[in-house]
Formats: structure tokens, sequence, C-alpha cells
């Protein structure tokens, strides 16, 4: 340990005084501390894990041991979005690549065949409003403004893994955009000494490594959810900008919902559309109306639902569930709901 009254502040000043004894004892600290793992420094300009597909400025980043990363293994979907908790030595990096116009695929494409290249597995990947959008952005371990920009409308994710010498080893990307800059996090979790990466689900210990993949914790059902609260957002649709026509997929919402509605024949249900608050309310209610009956004919048509069971009406902007000031509070705004009728 340091001699007393050998502070940081003198501890510094003592080095331009050739003042030996505290600047062994400091030496000695540090150097204990970095053997013990206490310390992990990630170089402000270290090499990047993957070559990124333009010239990029690494502007954020962490490192640890032990530590641990919440990664989503799932889509944002029926209110839960599926978490894994993964612990050992942590890493996460942000880059930016200035003057470029790549669209999210033009940015991952290139990642991905390296990472298959190297041997890694992928586990999951999504895109922006088949992720989760806010819900999914907000409920993962993200760098802050201004080191990575997630642009709610415009990104993607993936999740893969690898079997290294001491264990799995977990890498996760996420890319984005804005006009003219492309961004990429990378977030790896490497084995720990002398044993693997330990999964866990989120909330839960993550010590047991027999417990390698266990399931996510699921909330209540949308089912119970809709019995419980009346009404509950399907925040699982994809409708293009300005769009009315929900997109071709399959959406585990709708597919649980018509089956509710099957086994549940004396049940009536209004499908409710939101917009955000940019634009006139009449047009933003033709709009939400239209998106409302583009979902129930998709109910009707993919998943056989009774006409008779399913309204649809749109509300505009009138009923928001976040601020429109900010563009995290509108992508939340704009959704469909169902809602039970009495």
């Amino acid at each position: 340990m340091l001699p007393l009254g050998c502070s940081l502040w003198e501890s510094i000043i003592i080095a331009l005084k050739s003042n030996r004894a505290c600047v062994t004892a400091l030496i000695k600290a540090v150097s204990f501390a970095l053997a013990c793992g206490l310390i992990l420094a990630l170089p402000a300009k270290a090499a990047p894990l993957l070559d990124m597909p333009a010239p990029a400025t690494e502007i954020g980043g962490w490192s640890e041991y032990p530590a641990t990363l919440r990664l989503p293994v799932g889509p944002f979907a029926a209110g839960v979005l599926p978490l894994q908790d993964v612990a050992g030595a942590v890493t996460q990096r942000a880059y930016r690549m200035d003057k470029q116009r790549l669209t999210t695929l033009q940015l991952i494409t290139p990642l991905l065949h390296q990472l298959n290249a190297a041997g890694f597995t992928t586990l999951f990947e999504c895109e922006a409003q088949a992720c989760g959008g806010f819900d999914f952005r907000y409920g993962m371990d993200v760098l802050p403004e201004p080191q990575m920009h997630v642009d709610l409308g415009d990104f993607r994710y993936v999740l893969a893994e690898r079997q290294g010498a001491k264990g799995v080893e977990v890498l996760a990307l996420l890319v984005s955009r804005s006009a003219d800059q492309g961004f990429v996090q990378v977030s790896t979790v490497s084995s720990e000494p002398g044993g693997g990466v330990t999964l866990a689900p989120s909330g839960q210990s993550a010590a047991t490594p027999e417990a390698d993949v266990a399931a996510p914790v699921v909330a209540q059902d949308l089912a119970g959810r809709l019995m419980t609260l009346g009404a509950v957002a399907l925040d699982d649709l994809v409708f293009a900008s300005g769009e009315a026509v929900l997109q071709t997929g399959d959406y585990a919402s709708l597919a649980e919902l018509a089956a509710w509605l099957a086994a549940n024949p004396d049940r009536r249900i209004t499908l409710v559309g939101h917009t955000d608050a940019s634009g006139a309310l009449p047009a933003n209610i033709t709009l939400s109306r239209q998106r409302a009956q583009s979902v129930r004919a998709a109910l009707l048509g993919r998943y056989g639902a009774a006409a008779d069971q399913i309204d649809a009406q749109g509300a505009g902007f009138l009923a928001p569930r976040a601020s429109n000031e900010t563009p995290e509070g509108r992508a939340r705004n704009r959704r469909v709901e169902v809602v039970l009728n009495p």
C-alpha cells in the first residue's frame, strides 16, 4: 500500500521530485490491482474487434472482468423482451464512420461474413421494428449518445456465439445510421480464466456453469394481459413509414390473439390505431384507422379469426403513451392496440 501522506496528487507531484519510496509504492499498487483483475484497461484507440465496412473511428467503450452484459435473445413481443445476462470478461466498443451513406444492411453484411469465417454461429438477428423498436433498444445495454447513435426506425441487431478453447464466446452487433454517418457497437463476452462464459436468465444468478442457456423469464401472456388490463399494444407489428399496409411476416401477437378469439367465440375486441403528433389530426386519424383495418384483415386472412369478433378504429394522436417531443416517444406512440369490448 502507499505510504502515509502519499495521496494521488502527491504521487503525481513527487514523481517529479524523485521521491522513490512513493513512486515505487504506487507502481506496486497498480501492478497488484492489474494482477487481481481490479483494473482492466481499454486502450483509447484499440484495434477494432472486426474490420469495419468503411474507415471508422472508435468513439467510446469499456472493458471489465468479471462483469455481466445483458443481451436480447429474441424480439420484444407481447410485452416481453427475452434477455440473457452473459457473464465473463466483457468488452463493448462503439465505432463511427463519417461521411458515409451506407444502409444498415450494407454496414452489417461484411461484419457477418467475418463472424461466419471466424466460426461464430448466429443465434438471433432482427431489424428495427421487427426487433421491437423502442422497447428493444431501451431494454438492452447500449453505450450512450453520442458514442452510439441508434435510429429507432433504422437499426439491426445480431447475437452470435462460438465454442472457444475455454468455453463459449458471445458477440453482439448493433448497427444504425444517421444521414451521413454509420454507427457500429460491438459487444463481446469471452471466457473466464479456467472456465467458459456463463449464461443465465436476466435477473438470476449467473454463477452456475451448468445453466448454459436457460430459458428467459416470460411475463404474463397477451391474453392474460388483455383480460387484466383491458388493452394491450401489439408492438411486434411492422408498417413502412407513412404506410397503412401491415408488412408480410409472422406476428406472434396476432397468432396468439387469433387463438384466444377462437377459444372465446363470445368475446369481442376493437383494434385501435395510434400515430405520433406529426401532421394534422384528420390525416392521422385516417392513417391510424387504416392501419387498424390492415391488422384486422391480417387476423381474418392469415390467422382465420372470425370477422364478427373484431372491429377497427383509429385515434390518431389523441391517446399518446409517451411524449411526442422526442424521436423515442414518437416511436412508442405509433402503434396498434387491441381493446377488449365490454
